[in-house]
Formats: structure tokens, sequence, C-alpha cells
């Protein structure tokens, strides 16, 4: 019988109105693929496990993306290699982006069965990470503060790249300073910006 995690509802309730509908279309496809299916939440988005990580997906404010862990063995023509997005299919703004129904099912149960022999994904080698520009206004509550300022510059690049996006996508001056505000307690705390989804370390 599948089970949906709670707080798998919780993100996508969370999700932009024209994500939720792909959001929920893909995870009723891995739950039809693979009913015995483990939902739970890495780095702040939901993933999907069996025997290790199957696929996951995520909302972001003007596309969705998918991805499937062990995509380099799967050799998938449908996969958006080289594209500017992360994932394996590329931006998807719409359900008319996804492959069809059948391909998604097939990928999910042929990701499974690569767990359950235990094939292990090709590594590549490593691309050098960008230098993230961080605003002038966030930079100097940062600095402001030492905590903050060394908890932020021991974090993960992605952590940090989530809050300077969260920020940056703030449609006001108000909504912007309430965030960097929050993001300051939030950053001294050592937290990241999806913390509330995050797996709780054991």
């Amino acid at each position: 019988m599948t089970t949906k995690a709670p707080r798998g509802d919780a993100y996508i309730e969370r999700a932009g109105d024209f994500t939720k509908p792909i959001l929920l279309h893909f995870r009723n496809l891995v739950h039809k693929a693979f009913p015995e299916i483990t939902e739970t939440i890495r780095w702040g988005f939901p993933h999907f496990d069996h025997k290790g990580i199957v696929c996951s997906m995520a909302a972001f404010r003007r596309h969705c993306a998918i991805g499937f862990w062990k995509q380099s063995l799967l050799d998938a023509n449908i996969f958006a290699e080289g594209k500017n997005a992360m994932g394996s299919l590329g931006r998807i703004t719409s359900l008319g982006d996804l492959p069809s129904d059948e391909q998604i099912m097939s990928l999910v149960r042929r990701a499974v069965e690569l767990n359950m022999a235990g094939r292990k994904q090709r590594k590549k080698n490593p691309e050098p990470t960008r230098e993230l520009a961080v605003p002038a206004d966030f930079a100097t509550a940062i600095e402001e503060k030492e905590k903050p300022r060394t908890s932020f510059e021991n974090m993960l690049y992605s952590h940090r790249e989530e809050y300077i996006d969260w920020i940056e996508e703030a449609k006001t001056e108000r909504a912007r300073k309430k965030r960097i505000a929050t993001a300051i307690d939030w950053i001294a705390e050592g937290k990241s910006r999806n913390w509330k989804y995050e797996t709780p370390r054991k």
C-alpha cells in the first residue's frame, strides 16, 4: 500500500499555484509505478527512496525540477543534458513539459531496479563552484554580527544560494527587509533556508 509523507503534502501546499499540479502528478506517478516507495525530505525538497534514493522533485519560483539519482545509468534520451536547470528533465513549467506517464513510470521502476541490484552511479569530475554574489544589504547585515557571519561562511554552497534566492525574490522592499532579518536569525542558529522540512539528524 502506498503511503505519502505529511511533509511532502506540506511542501506541495507551500509551492506556487502553477507548480502544484506538476508536483502532484509526478508524485502520483512515482507511487503508481512502485507502491513500496518511501517519501522523505532531503535538502529541503521531496525525495523518493527504495534501497537508496530513486528520484526527487523540487518547486522554484518559475519552474519545477525532477531529478533521477542514477541518471547516468538510466541512459534515457529524454534527459536534459547540459541545460541550465537543476534536475534530469530541464525546466518544467507545465504538465506538457513532462515526458509521458509511461516514460516516467518506466524510469522510476528502472531506478528502483538499479538500487536493488546495488549499482553505483558513475562518478563525474567535480565542476568548479561558482562564486556567489551576495546582495550588498544582505552582506552588510551578515557582517554586523560575528555569529551569522561565521555560520554563513561555513554553510553548504547550496544553502547559501537558497537564502540569496529567497531574498532576491521578495516583491517589496518591506518584504525584503523582513526576509533578511529572518535569514540572519536562522543563520545564527545554523539553520538552512528550508530547515523546517529537512530530515532531523540522528
